[in-house]
């Protein structure tokens, strides 16, 4: 199928490096895929659709390239596989990929798509670096009575190469350890007490606790992130479908890339990653199989705030 550009991007491929910044190139990933430019993208932060949940077309000329609807999850897999393969060219050699993943039953059974998918990539090539659970808590309830309701979904780092860019610190979560929070017995009670911390302890021999100076031991900043993120679903009034979540893409983008870098959903769906990118004074370029959905996503972009001379009008 022929590509059709939004947001004045002009051309049908091979597209250059100035062609794809912040914009949206309707048509089918995959092909799309083969005519970006290598070394582009510092992130590639998306969410595809997952296998036999839903069906985002309705027009025979486009149903053979949604991912989904498939027959077979290997065929699903394979297929992702291949257009990751492609993007792990266009991606910038200490780029990262955060891909968002949920599962799905058939027969009774749990298939493991994320994990599937995530060992696929790894065979392929790519570095997994870890694996963090989505816990959903406003996930929609469910009649299920013969196994627990799933209120969680996959996201997985991966890595073109073992050096790669991560801002640990742009992403700190509050420290636990001296918080109304805290699970350590008697933990708030040591702090700023020379000797406070137990003698025997997993602390022991650490001289600046012993000296009461705990406030060296703990970043500033705040505590690595964890690989549980507690995010509730994202809402939009003007789709039909679940929209990824500002915040769950935010905390990927920030960790993943610096400001003025490229970032890539191949699977652009309502515009969410290119929203967070643009708030935070980052690039976009976005791949949308479905017109409808790369229209709205434009419009979506072009309410977005940004800074006054950061970006050029959309």
């Amino acid at each position: 199928m022929s590509a059709k550009k939004i947001a004045n991007a002009t051309g049908d491929g091979p597209y250059t490096a100035a062609e794809i910044i912040d914009k949206i190139i309707v048509g089918n990933s995959w092909e799309i895929a083969e005519k970006l430019p290598s070394e582009t993208v510092r992130s590639i932060i998306t969410s595809p659709p997952y296998f036999g949940h839903r069906e985002y077309t309705q027009t025979g000329d486009l149903e053979k390239f949604e991912s989904g609807r498939e027959c077979d999850p290997i065929v699903y897999v394979e297929k992702l596989v291949s257009l990751f393969e492609e993007l792990r060219r266009v991606l910038r050699s200490n780029g990262t990929l955060w891909l968002n993943m949920g599962d799905t039953y058939r027969n009774g059974q749990l298939l493991g798509i994320p994990w599937r998918t995530a060992l696929s990539l790894q065979g392929s090539g790519w570095i997994l670096r870890s694996e963090i659970i989505w816990n959903k808590p406003n996930a929609m309830p469910s009649p299920v009575s013969n196994r627990p309701t799933t209120s969680h979904e996959h996201i997985f780092l991966l890595t073109k190469s073992k050096s790669y860019f991560y801002n640990a610190d742009a992403i700190r979560e509050p420290h636990i350890t001296f918080s109304a929070e805290s699970k350590m017995k008697g933990g708030r009670n040591h702090f700023g007490k020379r000797g406070g911390t137990p003698e025997n302890g997993k602390n022991k021999g650490n001289p600046n606790l012993h000296k009461a100076n705990w406030d060296q031991a703990f970043h500033p900043l705040g505590r690595n992130k964890r690989t549980v993120w507690n995010i509730p679903l994202g809402k939009f009034r003007d789709a039909h479908f679940a929209v990824f979540p500002e915040q769950l893409v935010e905390h990927c983008l920030l960790a993943g890339t610096s400001k003025g870098d490229l970032v890539l959903d191949p699977f652009i769906g309502s515009g969410t990653t290119a929203i967070v990118a643009r708030k935070f004074e980052r690039h976009f370029l976005g791949l949308e199989l479905v017109e409808q959905y790369a229209e709205m996503a434009l419009k979506r972009i072009k309410a977005t705030p940004v800074c006054p001379g950061s970006f050029s009008e959309i």
